[in-house]
């Protein structure tokens, strides 16, 4: 599956979990003890943009994009609910903005970057 499909690790576990199911359950035959190779899901580093990096990158943006850009990275915002947000959510006297229906439909408040 790895090779010829190219599926995801979480797949072909998925799989394999379902054929042992089905023989030893459902068809209650047992299997004799052999060594599966069970797929890894690959070692993921986390990536964090340092300041110089973040910088650069608002610097090559203008306009209501780089507003945008600077309310994602600010306050935390997804970037539907970026799209999403009006005028009347942003509380500019207690610095906070007010997410409705994010994610999960929940509202929430974020703070309201300087």
């Amino acid at each position: 599956m790895a090779t010829e499909r190219q599926l995801a690790a979480s797949t072909q576990n998925q799989a394999f979990s379902a054929i042992l199911f089905l023989y030893q359950k459902v068809l209650e035959i047992e299997l004799p003890k052999v060594q599966f190779l069970r797929a890894q899901r690959p070692d993921r580093l986390t990536v964090v943009l340092s300041i110089a990096e973040v910088r650069s990158i608002l610097d090559g943006i203008v306009g209501t994009h780089r507003l945008l850009v600077e309310l994602l990275y600010g306050s935390g915002l997804r970037i539907l609910e970026c799209c999403r947000l009006r005028v009347k959510d942003v509380d500019f006297d207690r610095h906070q903005i007010m997410v409705r229906d994010g994610k999960g439909e929940k509202d929430r408040v974020v703070p309201l970057p300087a």
